[in-house]
C-alpha cells in the first residue's frame, strides 16, 4: 500500500521501482495480473525456483510467493531502487544474496489496528485472519534483523518517511559515487 502511494511527482520517487511479485495465491476481485502479482500454478512457480528466477520465495499462508531476479537486476543496472513488499523469511533470503540490501519493516501503529485492516479487508475468513495475526506476531520478533522500522500510521506519512530512508542511504558514502568529488577536490 505504502508503495503504491509513491507517485512520480514525489520528489525522489522518480528512482524507485516497485517489484511485482510471482505467487500461487487466486487473484482477488480487484487486483489485476502484472500490476497487483504475476499468478502461476504451483508448478510453473516451482520451476522459477529451480531456474533459479526468484531472487526470493517463501510461503506464506499455504502459498508461495517470489521476486523474479531478472526483473531487479535490470532496474538495479538502470539506476533505480527497487522496492520488494515481501514477507520477513523473503527478506532474510534478499539479505542473504545482497548484503548491500536495505530492510525496512512496515509495522502497524497498533495490534488492534492490523486487526482491523485484515477485518476491512473482507476477503479472508475470520479464521485467515487469525492465521495472518499469528504469522505477524512471529515476524516482528526478527524485528532487529532490519535496517529501519516505519510505523505505518497514515499512508502518507509512511511513504515519506520511505523517501527519507532511500534519500539518506543513496547518500552514504559507501553507495555513493565519489568520482565527481574527488575531481573538484583535486582541483
Amino acid at each position: 500500500m505504502v508503495a503504491h502511494a509513491i507517485s512520480a511527482r514525489r520528489k525522489g520517487a522518480e528512482r524507485l521501482r516497485r517489484s511485482v511479485s510471482v505467487t500461487t495465491r487466486p487473484r482477488r476481485a480487484d487486483e489485476e495480473e502484472g500490476r497487483d502479482y504475476f499468478f502461476v500454478a504451483p508448478e510453473e512457480f516451482q520451476r522459477l525456483v529451480a531456474a533459479g528466477q526468484l531472487l526470493e520465495w517463501a510461503t506464506y499462508l499455504d502459498h508461495s510467493y517470489g521476486t523474479p531476479r531478472e526483473w531487479v537486476d535490470r532496474q538495479l543496472l538502470g539506476g533505480y531502487d527497487v522496492v520488494l513488499e515481501i514477507e520477513v523469511k523473503g527478506a532474510m533470503q534478499v539479505k542473504e544474496r545482497r548484503p548491500g540490501a536495505v530492510l525496512i519493516y512496515m509495522l502497524p501503529p497498533s495490534w488492534e489496528a492490523l486487526r482491523r485492516r485484515l477485518a476491512r479487508r473482507r476477503s479472508e475468513s475470520p479464521e485467515l485472519q487469525q492465521r495472518r495475526l499469528e504469522v505477524a506476531r512471529q515476524e516482528m520478533s526478527v524485528l532487529d534483523s532490519y535496517d529501519y522500522v516505519i510505523a505505518n500510521d497514515r499512508v502518507g506519512h509512511a511513504a515519506h518517511l520511505l523517501l527519507c530512508i532511500l534519500e539518506a542511504e543513496r547518500s552514504r558514502v559507501l553507495r555513493t559515487d565519489l568520482t565527481a568529488l574527488r575531481e573538484v577536490i583535486s582541483d
